[in-house]
């Protein structure tokens, strides 16, 4: 050990986890630091048993790692036990691998997928011993970056972020990390530090927020432009065009502690053209690109047999979607059964894929529970939403897995969304009943968990317009469905905070002026809002209503058609009349099916790529009724569909299974 490692192993008898600052994984780094490399300490802004398996992370780790000119290292953020440890002695945030101070590194790089987290990031930045905002640090400083689905709009943190990275980062990290070798190698003199942004502008998929301005009229933004010729008035995404060329991660992590999702995780593919519209990953990450099946079988049998792990997930956004996942899982299966049990896992389960075939092919590996996402209760809620599943699906799919010796699964929900009546909430309660019936022919004690998230609207997604329900409405709505319940034996409710998921709405959709509500939270205590115990929305209304901005505006209020939002400088790779389009094919019930099984709907996504986008078997799959198109004249949203309420209460949810 070297670094900070004498002066932190005494404290790590004093707090709870001290298994989290150690390092040391199977499959941990300890790389040559050298002042003619870019050193980029990779950052997540939640607990380590949290951000250990995120997979993105892990991939740039390695890939970085293997650059001849960069070296990585990974930190997590401490929890507030050693958080206090470490202010009481002065003593700074430090990475994982060999303890070094995080000032000391060239680039810190954040991986962002939840909106609570902002103020962890900034605690973390400040723990490094650099100034938050970006407008205060010098050439000496790290650079500040982040990446992941929350940079769709990093508006809200622009002021604390030197560079965000839009879209995958297996390629344009080298691009990234030339352009600050060039810098350190020039000496990174008084007033340099403005020349490598400009630098980093330069490259596809690297947006800098400081060298944009932004203007208002009253309440509403009017514009973010460029302050200089050469800088891109719309940052486009970076695509990887070929899995095939990335088989990463070669070298898991495999932790010394207790962690999430504690597996084997195996990426099959990326991208979704399911256009759920609720989704803000399917609709980001598209075009589907598939990695061929022998990767995977590969990638799995080294895996495990490096690891030690007794379960693989395969993921993607809809898994059972992979051309030839049947046989894929057979494989799998078949050649791990001269060995311990494995569990095969298929996170992300459509139901509408999800057939007798797979179920059977599970069967033979070790179970574990099953999760399905109809997401809404009622066939007309999932046209709404473009959750092109039918009540048969779903029964069917259940009834396969019971069939096959599954006894307990999860039921995936949301509620809030656009038109919603009560009817369709409980619809929900309704399917759960059936469920367990289904499970009665085959178990005595069926199990079924239903678990309801708040919908919060998201960027680059056809509900981005939405106001979503305030607390007050959600919480009525999940009290319904606790009634609906609550008698109903082998079905367990679990349900998202709604007074979290305002604050994840006002961040999602916000501008630059909640920067300074975020920094006050943060320097009043307001850490790990994302954790339920540490969560205080009282703070953030409070601090809000000090800066002179109103929640109801940021995230109950419709967006109109001719709106500028706050991200229309930046591009996920899609048109926004595409998407103005579904939101109206939304609010007039139309379903859209999947385009690898229609003409294509020039959502944008595939332009420029080269890619075919039918890259499953030449036929849809069984089940999953298809909707229709249906072109509406009007360009006016009927705000009657918006606000609709429901005067009597219904069941919803279709006829129970025969």
């Amino acid at each position: 050990m070297n670094g900070l490692w004498t002066q932190l192993e005494p404290l790590l008898a004093k707090v709870a986890k001290p298994a989290r600052y150690i390092g040391l994984e199977d499959g941990a780094q300890r790389p040559d630091h050298d002042p003619r490399k870019v050193a980029w300490l990779l950052a997540y802004p939640d607990t380590y048993e949290i951000g250990l398996p995120n997979q993105g992370l892990q991939i740039l780790y390695e890939l970085l790692n293997e650059h001849p000119d960069a070296v990585a290292e990974r930190t997590y953020a401490p929890w507030v036990d050693l958080e206090s440890e470490l202010r009481a002695r002065n003593m700074p945030l430090f990475s994982l691998d060999t303890h070094r101070r995080a000032g000391e590194f060239d680039v810190i790089g954040f991986n962002l997928s939840a909106e609570l987290t902002y103020t962890n990031l900034l605690n973390m930045v400040d723990l490094a011993g650099v100034p938050v905002r970006t407008a205060d640090r010098r050439p000496e400083h790290p650079l500040v970056a982040a990446g992941g689905h929350c940079t769709y709009n990093p508006e809200p943190i622009a002021d604390f972020l030197d560079f965000v990275v839009l879209g995958d980062g297996e390629e344009i990290v080298a691009e990234i990390t030339e352009v600050i070798l060039d810098w350190k190698s020039s000496g990174r003199t008084e007033g340099s530090r403005e020349g490598v942004l400009r630098a980093l502008a330069g490259i596809t998929g690297v947006y800098v927020p400081s060298l944009y301005d932004v203007a208002y009229d009253g309440e509403r933004l009017v514009a973010v432009t460029p302050r200089y010729a050469d800088v891109p008035e719309l940052v486009e995404k970076r695509t990887l065009p070929d899995l095939a060329d990335w088989p990463y991660p070669k070298n898991q992590l495999v932790p010394l502690t207790e962690v999430v999702h504690d597996r084997l995780n195996v990426e099959v593919f990326r991208g979704c053209t399911r256009g759920c519209r609720f989704c803000q990953a399917g609709m980001i990450t598209r075009p589907v690109r598939e990695r061929p099946a022998a990767q995977v079988r590969d990638m799995v049998e080294r895996g495990l047999r490096r690891t030690g792990y007794d379960e693989v997930a395969l993921t993607s956004l809809s898994t059972a979607d992979f051309s030839g996942i049947e046989g894929l899982v057979g494989d799998i299966v078949q050649s791990t059964e001269d060995g311990p049990p494995v569990s095969v896992s298929l996170p992300s389960l459509r139901v509408d894929a999800f057939g007798v075939g797979i179920a059977t092919q599970l069967q033979r590996a070790r179970r574990t529970g099953l999760t399905f996402a109809p997401e809404a209760g009622t066939w007309r809620m999932r046209q709404v939403i473009n959750k092109l599943i039918r009540e048969e699906d779903l029964y069917s799919a259940v009834d396969a897995a019971y069939a096959n010796g599954w006894r307990r699964m999860k039921l995936y929900f949301l509620t809030g969304l656009p038109t919603e009546t009560d009817e369709d909430t409980l619809g929900i309660a309704e399917l759960a009943r059936n469920c367990v019936e289904l499970g009665k022919a085959h178990t005595k004690s069926p199990s079924v968990t239903v678990s309801v998230g708040g919908f919060v609207p998201k960027p680059f997604t056809p509900f981005q317009w939405f106001g979503q329900n305030t607390v007050e409405e959600l919480r009525r709505k999940v009290n319904l469905l606790r009634d609906a319940t609550r008698k109903a034996h082998g079905v367990q409710m679990k349900w998202h905070d709604p007074k979290a998921t305002l604050v994840e709405g006002i961040m999602s959709r916000g501008d630059r002026r909640l920067g300074p509500v975020i920094e006050e939270v943060w320097r009043r205590g307001g850490t790990f809002q994302e954790w339920s115990e540490r969560f205080d929305l009282d703070l953030w209304v409070e601090v809000m209503a000090a800066h002179g901005l109103s929640p109801d505006w940021y995230a109950h209020r419709h967006r109109t058609e001719d709106e500028v939002l706050p991200w229309d400088h930046l591009s996920a790779g899609l048109h926004k009349d595409f998407l103005w389009q579904d939101w109206r094919d939304s609010l007039a019930e139309v379903g859209l099916p999947d385009c690898r099984w229609t003409p294509c709907y020039d959502c944008g996504a595939c332009t420029g790529y080269s890619i075919e986008h039918i890259v499953a078997s030449a036929t849809p799959p069984a089940g999953g009724s298809q909707g229709t198109g249906q072109d509406l004249s009007s360009s006016s949203v009927p705000v009657e569909l918006l606000s609709r309420r429901p005067v009597v209460a219904g069941t919803g949810g279709g006829a129970p299974p025969s």
